[in-house]
């Protein structure tokens, strides 16, 4: 096959990854929640890449958790609505420049529904068909041999509770998602899209029982929160 790539340099690398929105709790016990598109998970542990100007970003360093809600297609307009607003003020300068605003009521704004999580204290967006509660397990500096340190954190958050809307779990097996029926909200350089339907292909991986991945983390998230999990 004949090479007919060319050089590019695309002022961002934003190739496809899930929409998440991180809901937090502000220092008067408020709720934040904010979208991003910055993640992936391993097990029961995800990380994050979030702009240390972020009131996101400061909450999670002073509670030391989140909650990390997955919307769907059908919840695109409300992340839509929470695109360019932000719950610190001043708004920072960067995201100022870019045409954010202060929104202390992004919930009421987004046309979400708070409901509460059972082992932290930040709220979860009732809409969306995923809700995972987490707790920070590290935090490190991103692009720190740059002239940007400083301005971007990585977060390795552990899950301790995952709420899934029954219409997305494999029939009979309660601790599976169908990927069938999952549809997650994707950004793609700034632009939304959905999955397309149906498998592309079938998958070696898929005939691997998803019991052989089972992380450890599993278990110790069944005594969060001062009771057992029950399953």
């Amino acid at each position: 096959m004949r090479d007919t790539h060319v050089l590019t340099e695309p002022a961002i690398l934003y190739f496809g990854t899930p929409v998440v929105l991180i809901s937090t709790r502000n220092e008067d016990g408020s709720a934040n929640i904010a979208p991003m598109s910055s993640a992936f998970w391993l097990g029961w542990r995800c990380v994050l890449g979030l702009a240390s100007s972020s009131k996101t970003t400061q909450n999670m360093m002073r509670t030391g958790e989140c909650v990390l809600n997955l919307p769907s297609v059908s919840e695109v307009a409300a992340v839509n609505r929470l695109a360019r607003l932000t719950g610190s003020d001043p708004v920072p300068e960067g995201k100022l420049a870019r045409g954010y605003r202060y929104e202390p009521r992004k919930f009421e704004v987004a046309g979400l529904t708070r409901g509460d999580s059972q082992t932290v204290a930040a709220p979860r967006a009732l809409e969306c068909p995923v809700q995972m509660e987490a707790v920070v397990a590290a935090r490190h500096g991103l692009a720190e041999d740059s002239a940007r340190k400083g301005a971007s954190y990585v977060f390795e958050v552990r899950i301790q509770r995952v709420h899934a809307a029954p219409e997305i779990l494999m029939e009979g097996t309660p601790n599976r998602i169908d990927p069938n029926k999952w549809r997650p909200l994707i950004m793609s350089f700034q632009k939304f899209y959905g999955l397309a339907e149906g498998e592309a292909h079938d998958s070696l991986l898929a005939e691997i029982p998803e019991a052989l991945y089972r992380s450890p983390d599993v278990d110790r998230a069944r005594l969060a929160g001062g009771a057992a999990l029950m399953r």
